[in-house]
């Protein structure tokens, strides 16, 4: 086989073959890899100055390879890899330069073997074989001699069990079925393996005509329990007869698969009619049904200057506030849930709680409260926002509670009672005791080393949550892989809304063979919002950082989760919202003699020395892995390693074979997430528990709010609405690569008919530019909850070079400016700038379930009635805590658009120098909320108010703590000065020719830029330009600059000194996007700098 081939690397990713010839250094250098856009394609790599061209090598209907080399060049066909090797190695065959050094593989360290618990053993496949036999009737002759040895002993193995077996009670032709198989086909099976195919396809016709009388039978049988199925559900559950499609159309599917389907069905049907003849009845299964009781709070309430006690008695079920003088005591007033317009926390007092109510006439009028502590504060939150979702008039929700858990059982048996974990209690950012009572909608609980069944952990768990939510929860989906599992739980009255269920495995131990280490996923459909939940259990030891980081890129490579039809992405790109939980294994970098000092730290609660050194929190900041994922702010112990049934000691030393191991305490248990730009997630709770000993690693627990889409219906007549549009203008991406190639873009959105593939670039920008997308539909209440995923792949191979992903929502007001970072497989491979204008139909949006809780600052805040946002104070900052970083993009608020312009231009000269490590600029948050509600952000006094971190909720800028500190890939959308400027015409794109070059000599990866321009090809002036300083300046012939107005009250932000590039070799306008008209800067103007050495790329 040619996978032994020294130039065969297998499934490695381009930007390793890309390393790997770089550092061959020659001409002529080559590998072979598979190909990550075609199955079964190869890809060419030859190194070739200092550039590397890929050629792909596709196979015809008759397996035959061939290479797409240059025009004109005869296509020469080969049965094998290695002869096409051999004659590539000749001048003059259509490459760029004959194929001269194979790349050898890099050896891989071998890993040390650890103790597993390995599956149930299968017989062993090596037996002497029978050499006597004549080889004239051996179906496996021509073989080679080690196979056909291997092949003879597995079927003489199976014919003599065969012999031992009583086989009276089988038909006469099921008999002779068997021992034909045995004595033949299986031979030909391992043939068919041996050349690519694994389907033993003669194993299937054994077992299809086998089974022939139960395929009928599940044919004749399925129309009936379908037809049952239809009236047991309701009339909004999704897709009745999915499976009829999945079974009965194809009747040779596999046995196996349509028995699994047809038992999940007659389970499906005894639910339904369980639950209806139950509710019918009244009957509860044993349980109370599920109530919320009334919760009292006390609270202080400011009089004229003097704080009073008062209680605030929270009615979830009678959908009431009750305000009271005492305890016991009479109701003093009630407020309804609809006359409870908005809760505002403020950030500067941890405990205080503005309620924003409606009174007589639509006046509104603020309460202000003072809680014991920020836990009771939030309780009370939860409860309010329980009780709106369960009383709002809306038929679907548009919020939803999630609870991630993740644990490393040990190989032991769980305790009787873990319901601790399940209610978020022990450790870290916790639930009050109030919320107690409030189930959550999903539940996802991942666990390792999981020495139980699958059946028999779902029903422990089950249990469990109806002991504390007197709920029996539907399962939903469940993935193992040897003691790895992953589970999903949901409410009863959630069971009609998910659909689009699948789940995967993939294995990362011992030569990604074992399954000991890997990862099981499940991803589905909540309404029209996809989820997808990664467990994964990670290579264990402190020194093998490195591996586990390889064990990320290969899980994200090889997890088949969600919608097949987004071949280009991963899974990082194909969920809005993505969770990766598990005993991901990364430790603190400390000396083992440390090991007694940190435990004293931990005695201490002194954990931010230790975090700092903490392997995952170093790799992320680095942008090594897990690029763009967000944690929330770690508070509670390291959890693992502890000393079995306890909590109170660490046991960091381990004795082995090989001497004393040490595994000092560390945070491997981790639950991490990344969510598409502008939607809404919050995280509760993130901690661990204290009363569940039985392991060395306590449960982990999260629990997040997230904002959901519904199936969109219209108000108004979609034949009569106008057509909306989406355009992207000044799509510049800059990669970082070595190949030499041509680049195109992909838009890919479910607001889109079907993807949109712009012309090529070729390193050069064009005079247009642009490109126009026809969404489905122009409703805003629909488009604005949309995303744009944006692919950058090449010409040669058609194989992604990044992806980045911008929110329709952004460019909500007007024209916006865009800075988004790529990645491929998890790594980082360049930016995309560019500006993006949204044109919808008239429409205004509702009002979200989610916007009922904002964050501010300001006492002096008001709001209106729900949904008119004139009657908004303008003294009051309040910010939705929502996701605005996603691959590098962020936001700002209109009076830091000139500031963001420059950021951005900043941003773009480090990429260009091939810098992609962080750079400290300016940030500040806008008060832009997902759902497109605005409140001015300037308090009286006419200063931006100061923004604090809320350590209940972790940092607002994510893994930015401190608001002086950008990177410079986290570029600001950039939005336009005032509201005055809506009635202006909308910016057109500056007419822009730039040439961009490749040094010869320089050793580190070539950027390059590529530009989207239309859908039809554009006449591109291609003669090499150097751009001036002043460039991004330049206004568009015959229309002057506009005076930039500056908002009432606001005072104007003196102009930034613009930064002298003259000691540079860089310009720093290289990748800078063109100023709007209407927008004046301060340029320094200066005599073009002469170009860099090199060549133009043409």
């Amino acid at each position: 086989m040619f996978s032994q081939q020294p130039w065969y690397h297998g499934n490695i990713t381009r930007s390793t073959a890309e390393d790997l010839l770089s550092k061959a250094a020659k001409d002529g250098s080559f590998l072979l890899r598979d190909s990550e856009s075609i199955q079964g394609a190869y890809a060419l790599c030859v190194l070739y100055q200092n550039c590397v061209y890929t050629y792909r090598i596709l196979p015809n209907e008759e397996k035959k390879l061939s290479v797409q080399a240059s025009e004109g060049v005869p296509i020469r066909f080969f049965s094998v890899l290695p002869d096409l090797v051999e004659a590539y190695h000749k001048e003059n065959m259509g490459l760029v330069t004959h194929l001269q050094y194979a790349v050898q593989k890099e050896e891989e360290p071998e890993e040390e073997s650890e103790p597993i618990s390995l599956p149930p053993q299968l017989p062993p496949r090596n037996f002497t074989s029978n050499e006597g036999k004549d080889g004239n009737g051996d179906p496996c002759r021509g073989m080679e001699r080690g196979a056909e040895t291997t092949q003879v002993s597995i079927s003489d193995s199976y014919l003599q069990r065969l012999q031992q077996i009583d086989l009276s009670n089988l038909t006469e032709d099921h008999q002779k079925s068997i021992q034909d198989y045995f004595c033949t086909s299986l031979c030909l099976d391992a043939e068919q393996v041996q050349n690519g195919n694994p389907t033993l396809p003669h194993f299937r016709k054994l077992t299809l005509s086998i089974c022939k009388n139960l395929n009928s039978e599940i044919s004749r049988t399925l129309p009936s329990l379908e037809a049952l199925q239809k009236v047991l559900d309701q009339p909004l559950s999704p897709g009745p007869g999915r499976l009829r499609n999945q079974l009965s159309v194809d009747a040779n599917q596999s046995v196996a698969f349509r028995l699994e389907q047809l038992t999940q069905l007659i389970c499906s049907i005894e639910d339904k009619i369980k639950y209806s003849v139950f509710e019918s009845v009244g009957y509860d299964g044993g349980h109370r049904r599920s109530l919320i009781p009334p919760v009292t709070f006390e609270v202080k309430s400011e009089s004229i200057g003097i704080l009073n006690k008062m209680y605030l008695k929270v009615d979830v079920e009678g959908g009431k506030v009750i305000f009271k003088k005492s305890k016991d005591g009479p109701e003093d007033k009630y407020f309804v849930h609809n006359k409870i317009l908005q809760l505002v926390k403020l950030q500067k007092l941890k405990n205080r709680l503005v309620l924003v109510l409606e009174t007589e006439k639509e006046k509104t009028q603020r309460k202000d409260f003072v809680f014991d502590d920020t836990k009771k504060r939030e309780g009370f939150c939860q409860l309010l926002q329980q009780m709106k979702n369960k009383h709002s008039e809306k038929p679907e929700p548009d919020m939803i509670t999630i609870f991630v858990g993740t644990w490393n059982m040990g190989n032991a048996s769980p305790p009787q009672n873990i319901t601790s974990w399940f209610l978020s209690k022990g450790q870290g950012k916790t639930r009050d005791d109030t919320a107690n009572q409030i189930p959550h909608d999903i539940y996802v609980i991942g666990t390792q080393e999981d020495p139980l069944g699958e059946k028999e952990w779902v029903d422990i768990v089950r249990s469990a949550l109806r002991d504390i939510t007197n709920i029996s929860f539907k399962h939903i989906a469940s993935q193992t892989l040897w003691s790895i599992r992953i589970i999903v739980l949901a409410k009863p009255e959630h069971e009609n809304r998910i659909s689009h269920v699948f789940s995967d495995s993939v294995k990362t131990g011992i030569a990604n063979a074992l399954g000991n280490k890997g990862a099981v996923g499940v991803s589905f459909m909540f309404n029209r919002t996809s989820f997808g939940f990664v467990n994964s259990h990670l290579t264990s030891g402190s020194e093998k950082k490195l591996r586990r980081n390889q064990n990320y890129i290969n899980i994200l490579r090889f997890l088949n989760l969600g919608d097949k039809k987004q071949n280009p992405f991963d899974i990082t790109h194909r969920f809005p919202h993505l969770f990766w939980l598990g005993d991901l294994n990364y430790r603190v970098d400390f000396q083992p003699q440390d090991a007694e000092n940190i435990v004293m730290k931990i005695k201490q609660q002194q954990y931010q020395e230790l975090l700092a050194k903490d392997q995952l929190s170093t790799e992320m900041k680095e942008g090594k892995v897990f690029i763009d994922y967000e944690e929330e702010e770690i508070t509670f112990a390291p959890t693992y390693r502890f000393e079995r049934d306890t909590r109170d000691k660490y046991a960091y030393t381990k004795t082995k074979a090989t001497g004393i191991k040490y595994n000092l305490p560390s945070w491997c248990d981790r639950v991490l997430r990344k969510s598409y730009p502008m939607v809404h997630v919050v995280c509760n709770s993130y901690g661990c528990t204290n009363d569940i000993m039985t392991s060395d690693h306590s449960p982990v627990f999260a629990t997040f709010d997230v904002g959901v889409t519904s199936q969109f219906v219209s108000k108004n007549d979609l034949s009569k609405d106008p057509q909306g549009a989406i355009k992207f203008m000044n799509c510049v991406a800059v990669l970082n690569t070595k190949s030499k190639t041509k680049f195109f873009m992909e838009y890919h959105s479910s607001c889109l008919e079907k993807f949109v593939k712009s012309a090529e670039g070729e390193n050069q920008e064009s005079a247009e530019g642009s490109i126009k997308l026809t969404p489905l539909i122009a409703d805003p209440e629909y488009l604005l909850d949309q995303h744009i995923l944006i692919c950058v792949k090449s010409t040669d191979c058609d194989e992604s070079y990044g992806v980045g992903c911008v929110a329709l929502r952004s460019a909500e007001c007007s024209y916006t400016e865009f800075c988004i970072k790529l990645t491929h497989h998890g790594e980082r491979t360049g930016e995309l700038t560019g500006g993006i204008q949204l044109h919808t139909s008239k429409g205004k949006q509702s009002e979200k379930l989610y916007d009922f809780i904002k964050v501010g600052d300001d006492p002096g805040a008001s709001k209106g009635k729900t949904g008119d946002n004139t009657k908004a104070s303008t003294t009051v900052l309040t910010t939705d805590i929502n996701n605005p970083n996603y691959m590098g993009v962020g936001f700002k608020s209109n009076n830091q658009a000139e500031r963001g312009s420059r950021t951005m231009a900043y941003s773009a000269k480090d990429t260009a120098l091939g810098n992609i490590s962080p750079k400290k600029t300016g940030y500040e948050h806008s008060t832009s909320s997902p759902s497109g509600k605005t409140v001015a952000p300037v308090p009286e006094d006419g200063q931006p108010p100061e923004m604090f971190d809320n350590p209940l909720y972790g940092s607002m800028g994510g893994s930015r703590g401190n608001k002086d500190q950008l990177s410079p890939s986290d570029a600001q959308f950039a939005f336009p000065k005032t509201d005055l400027d809506a009635d202006r015409q909308p910016p057109l794109p500056v007419p822009r020719i730039r040439s961009y070059t490749c040094s010869e000599t320089k050793q580190s990866s070539t950027t390059k830029a590529i530009s989207s321009s239309g859908l039809q090809p554009q006449n591109i002036n291609k003669k090499p330009v150097v751009p001036s300083r002043s460039e991004g300046g330049i206004a568009v012939s015959g229309r002057p600059p506009v005076p930039v107005k500056a908002r009432t009250g606001q005072p104007q932000e003196p102009p930034l000194k613009p930064r002298d590039y003259r000691d540079s070799s860089e310009l720093p306008s290289k990748t800078r996007l063109p100023a709007r008209t209407g927008q004046t800067k301060d340029v320094h103007h200066e005599a073009p700098q002469p170009p860099k050495m090199g060549r133009p790329l043409k």
